[in-house]
């Protein structure tokens, strides 16, 4: 048997990279994959991991000075700076390893800590690293399994299908007949983990403890959920527990397949899943070529992933393209299990009144459902918030359910929480994400997909079935809602009392200005100026007087010289007074 081509289209389990990238992307740049080896120095590690850091904050603080923009600072000049910095900070992710590779896709999803520059660069950012070598792969199958790789298997592909940051993939066949893949992690990736995490609690600390950037971030908190994901992803048992969860969870459905775990050749290290091969689903050629319905396809793969989300609370939290291929049957494939989420049951109801709270357009039940969440931290002033999700629910509202973008959505909701008092949870940010995910790839397979056109009959059928009447209840204030609205005489008092209510809120101001008063503060201001310059012009006269009775005639032309300058701005500012004066 031979492994795929470097132009082939279908997919093995689990496509790490794309396969057409293995042998097609350009060489790496000297020194690019210095992490690439079974024993790490501590220091080395250390030394170029704050190198990185160090140029970051220095990148940052040049980027607060206005003065530093050439021909004058604008918001243009400064997303054009943040875009740069964005890509840099991408490719020393790469630079750096694993470890930074799956911290820089965690933080993609983390709208609410970095500029959407950032995060828009941090999407793109992918597993195409080295291959290690084929004996390295048998003594890890050795050492875990205490098994050669002969004894094991009949046949064993010494090329690998796929390589990534974690792990590699290489096909193989049992004595049984079986054909199999099996996923070996990359040597060394533990201690790696141990040194780079140990280098990264530090600086979160140091984030944590900035007096700007510590502001109302959990920078420890952010550490500890990167820990949990990265060492859970390290588990290749926990992966494959998952997959025999999602593999049950679509038992019933002909047109999902998920490989099976072979627990007999598994281990913390190695994991050997039935080989089920397809077309990757964003080859939308090869899917038309193979006589598959690209409309249906992206419906369907719309409705496997609400299906996780809302029916079995338990979801693949990475849907990228590289991990769901096509049957020839036309049947979809999931790949990859290493990072699952879960939706508790208190956390459904919580984002269910939230969904109550965006249907009514009522900001205070929202923010309240938020609080529930601890998607919102309730400390100090919560108007501009509340402003801030008024200002979203008034747009988003305008539009019918069905005609709404959830990328559009996703990025006003990340523009509201950059630097405002919002944590998103990681369920809520991986949810966010594969939703925007999966409707790029409808898109790619229908140019008329709408994803919330399939999640309406989920959406409405939670509306009518939580909380016993509920339901109904929206329906109601719904209808109340489009009653008011359908004549201006009628909505106006609604819209006097939102006014009355968002004035003892604190949410508008209102300034009163008396011209008379602002001419008079003004005047008393130059008053005072007035005073501090004549003092100041009298104390260097006298001190001048001084100096030169003392023969130090330098110093006393200098400090003469202060007084004339002053005695200028003095006389300026007599002409302004007299100006003042003559005002009706």
């Amino acid at each position: 048997m031979s492994a795929l081509s470097p132009n082939s289209t279908t997919t093995p389990y689990p496509p790490l990279i794309d396969s057409s990238d293995r042998l097609s992307r350009p060489e790496r740049g000297k020194g690019q994959y210095r992490w690439n080896r079974e024993n790490y120095s501590r220091f080395r590690r250390r030394t170029d991991i704050w190198r990185v850091v160090l140029t970051f904050l220095t990148e940052l603080w040049w980027d607060s000075k206005k003065w530093s923009y050439p021909g004058g600072y604008s918001e243009e000049k400064r997303q054009q700076r943040r875009k740069k910095q964005a890509v840099w900070l991408r490719e020393s992710c790469l630079e750096l390893g694993p470890t930074f590779i799956k911290v820089g896709q965690l933080f993609s999803t983390r709208g609410d800590l970095f500029p959407t520059e950032y995060v828009a660069e941090l999407t793109k950012l992918q597993d195409q690293v080295p291959a290690f070598s084929y004996e390295k792969v048998a003594a890890i199958i050795k050492e875990d399994t205490g098994k050669s790789v002969h004894e094991l298997f009949r046949s064993f592909e010494p090329t690998p299908l796929a390589a990534a940051s974690l792990g590699q993939v290489h096909k193989a066949q049992l004595h049984s007949g079986e054909e199999i893949v099996v996923k070996v992690q990359r040597p060394g990736l533990k201690q790696l983990f141990t040194i780079d995490l140990a280098i990264l609690k530090r600086i979160s600390q140091y984030f944590q403890n900035h007096p700007k950037w510590g502001k109302g971030r959990d920078w420890m908190g952010v550490y500890e959920e990167c820990c949990r994901i990265l060492w859970e992803e390290t588990d290749y048992l926990n992966e494959g527990r998952n997959a025999d969860l999602f593999r049950r969870n679509f038992r019933h459905l002909e047109w999902v397949n998920v490989p099976r775990v072979y627990w007999r050749y598994a281990s913390p290290r190695v994991l050997t899943l039935e080989y089920l091969p397809g077309i990757k689903i964003s080859h939308y050629e090869a899917i038309e070529a193979a006589g598959l319905d690209r409309k249906l396809l992206a419906r369907l793969g719309a409705e496997a992933y609400l299906r996780q989300l809302l029916n079995d609370g338990f979801f693949h939290a990475d849907p990228h393209p590289g991990n769901i291929a096509v049957a020839t049957d036309g049947a979809l494939i999931f790949y990859d299990f290493g990072m699952m989420g879960r939706i508790k049951a208190n956390v459904r109801e919580g984002l269910m009144e939230t969904l109550f709270g965006i249907a009514e357009k009522n900001a205070d039940r929202v923010i309240a459902s938020l609080i529930e969440l601890d998607a919102l931290t309730p400390t100090g002033d919560l108007s501009p918030v509340r402003r801030s999700i008024q200002y979203m629910l008034d747009n988003f509202m305008d539009k019918p359910f069905e005609d709404q973008s959830i990328n559009e959505i996703g990025e006003d909701l990340y523009e509201i929480a950059y630097d405002q008092p919002f944590r998103f949870p990681a369920t809520f940010t991986f949810v966010m994400r594969a939703f925007s995910t999966l409707e790029g790839v409808g898109k790619g397979l229908d140019p008329e997909f709408n994803f919330m056109e399939v999640a309406k009959p989920f959406a409405l059928d939670i509306m009518t079935n939580t909380n016993g009447n509920n339901g109904s209840s929206l329906l109601d204030k719904l209808g109340q809602q489009a009653a008011q609205v359908s004549s201006t005489a009628l909505g106006l008092p609604r819209r006097i009392e939102d006014t009355i209510e968002k004035l003892e809120r604190g949410d508008i101001r209102v300034r009163v200005r008396s011209t008379e008063s602002d001419r008079l503060l003004r005047k008393l201001s130059a008053v005072q100026l007035l005073t501090n310059y004549t003092l100041l012009v009298g104390a260097f006269t006298l001190s001048a007087t001084i100096l030169l009775v003392n023969d130090k005639i330098i110093l006393a032309i200098v400090v003469a010289g202060l007084a004339a300058i002053i005695s200028i701005f003095l006389l300026r500012l007599m002409r302004r007074l007299d100006r003042y004066d003559r005002q009706p």
